[in-house]
């Protein structure tokens, strides 16, 4: 009975948008309602010092974005809701890629006057590829942005899901007075409040309700039209529709000022999907199975720089669970046990005894754990579906102080464990060659080098394009392949072979000479026996 009851009172979810959409904002304002902080930070202010509180490392307080996914716990209304604020920027879209893999649904920021951007339109391909449910919150409608219907349209259009709206703006800009609650049949009027938790909330039975007129003028008048125009085009809202993710519901606010957070979050809250079963190359795990598993997806070294430590990031699927007891890490076939397992509230820890569906909880890791790696209370699976992607930027490491070299091989292990970059190495010259998706992430990698490990190095340019996984049908295929174009063939930390394309055309031209190689643009490629096929003998 217990294990029910706390996955029935689990919410997991991410939080994702463009850059500077307001996604970190949105995430503060809902740990106001949850007692997690006090008052938020200001991001990306310049008059303001403070920093975001889920921005805890320092070149993301330096640049004012998010680089890595930060993990945040707190209660509400019985609930105990877990939320990853995610990267925005394009170049770190890898780890938020990874993040989706260990949440139940997801809540899309957009903002109003930009409307739908490139990333946004990537991040939501990610949910619809695994049919996760998902929340769009409009954000900034204290700005004059587009109008309302026409971004519904362009949610639409744009992010290819059928859209409802369960709230609707009452003007925006100078003019924005509120927010009416179509899910609730109540009105919120809006005023400033960007440190505090908004209160006031007039309940009415219809619109036909006369203290409308009184409040809202003239705007009265057009909020009973637009209504009226939403219940007849839109069809009636069904959370099964909303759970299978085909129908995202769509609410309109400004998070900076607090307002429309809370419609959000309750609604949230009664329609969102608790813990739901997972996929391993064995079969489906359900949440309620009495005995544990869950999954690695995420690894951050030096998350405490004082103390040097590695927390890998685990996803509780099944089961309880519990501190000190004995768990077994299904790839190196071994039990491990762990002493002081930690929930969070951004770069605060506490210890926990134990974790339930749903969770995510930090493992302090010597090493021996990966991104994907499964542990379970004895049974012997894998869960599916978190994949490296190609890399399409490459650059050879170089270390410019031969005295610290120590220091830049553990540096660049552990960096690239983490999934801040891939780090492939060629037998030729013995280089060893990082691969990302995006430049920023270089800027990342050196001064993570440089600040966490003191190891001094330069990145010089590669002229590869992609970077393709490689297999055949028999080691001797492989082998046969990768002699004679050795200075295109890599290696991952696996030992699985990479080929390395000069450009999109050479990449086809290879392919197409040579059908007998199976080329892998994700990581998430098996043997029959379920293991990578590396270049065996």
């Amino acid at each position: 009975m217990k294990l029910s009851q706390e996955i029935n009172k689990r919410r997991t979810f991410a939080i994702i948008s463009h850059p500077d959409a307001g996604k970190t904002t949105l995430t503060e304002k809902l740990l106001l309602f949850g007692g997690g902080i006090r008052e938020a930070g200001a991001v990306k202010s310049n008059k303001i010092r403070k920093t975001a509180v889920s921005d805890f490392m320092e070149i993301e307080k330096q640049r004012g974005i998010s680089v890595a996914t930060a993990v945040m716990s707190f209660e509400y209304d019985g609930r105990l809701i877990n939320i990853l604020d995610t990267p925005g920027h394009k170049d770190f879209a890898e780890d938020t890629y990874r993040t989706l893999t260990a949440v139940d649904s997801v809540i899309l920021v957009v903002d109003c006057v930009k409307g739908v951007e490139e990333q946004t339109e990537k991040l939501m391909q990610v949910c619809r590829m695994r049919n996760t449910p998902v929340i769009i919150f409009v954000n900034k409608l204290d700005r004059e942005g587009k109008r309302p219907l026409e971004l519904m349209d362009e949610l639409a259009l744009k992010l290819d899901i059928a859209v409802r709206p369960l709230s609707w703006p009452i003007n925006m800009g100078q003019q924005f007075k509120g927010v009416y609650n179509l899910h609730e049949k109540n009105l919120s009027l809006f005023r400033p409040a960007k440190t505090q938790i908004e209160q006031d909330r007039l309940l009415i039975e219809d619109l036909t309700d006369p203290r409308l007129d009184g409040m809202l003028g003239s705007d009265a008048a057009a909020l009973r039209e637009d209504v009226e125009l939403i219940e007849g085009v839109f069809e009636p809202f069904r959370v099964e529709d909303y759970r299978s993710g085909s129908v995202a519901p769509v609410f309109f606010g400004s998070a900076l000022n607090n307002f429309g957070v809370r419609e959000l979050l309750e609604t949230f809250l009664q329609i969102a999907p608790p813990p739901a079963s997972r996929a391993s190359d064995k079969r489906e795990i359900a949440p309620d199975e009495d005995r544990f598993s869950g999954f690695i997806f995420k690894i951050h070294a030096n998350l405490d720089p004082r103390h040097r430590d590695r927390i890998a990031f685990l996803r509780v699927c099944s089961g309880t669970f519990r501190r000190d007891k004995p768990f077994l890490h299904v790839r190196q076939r071994k039990n491990v046990r762990f002493s002081t397992p930690y929930n969070f509230m951004a770069q605060r820890k506490n210890v926990i005894d134990e974790a339930f569906p749903g969770d995510v909880i930090g493992l302090y890791d010597r090493g021996d754990l990966k991104i994907g790696d499964t542990l379970t209370e004895g049974e012997s699976f894998t869960f599916q579906g978190i994949p490296a992607f190609a890399p399409e930027i490459f650059k050879e490491l170089v270390s410019t102080d031969p005295l610290r070299s120590k220091q830049l091989d553990k540096g660049i292990r552990e960096l690239t464990e983490e999934g801040v970059a891939q780090l492939f190495t060629q037998e030729v010259g013995n280089r060893k060659i990082v691969g990302t998706v995006g430049e920023l992430q270089f800027d990342v990698i050196r001064y993570r080098l440089e600040h966490e490990y003191g190891a001094a190095c330069r990145l010089e340019p590669l002229d590869f394009s992609r970077a393709c996984w490689i297999t055949a049908a028999t080691p001797a295929l492989l082998r046969e392949f990768t002699r004679f174009r050795e200075r295109q063939i890599g290696y991952d930390r696996d030992r699985n072979p990479v080929y390395f394309g000069e450009s999109e055309w050479m990449l086809r031209a290879t392919m197409q000479a040579h059908p007998h190689i199976t080329f892998h643009f994700t990581s998430e490629f098996t043997t029959q026996a379920g293991q990578p096929l590396a270049a065996a003998g």
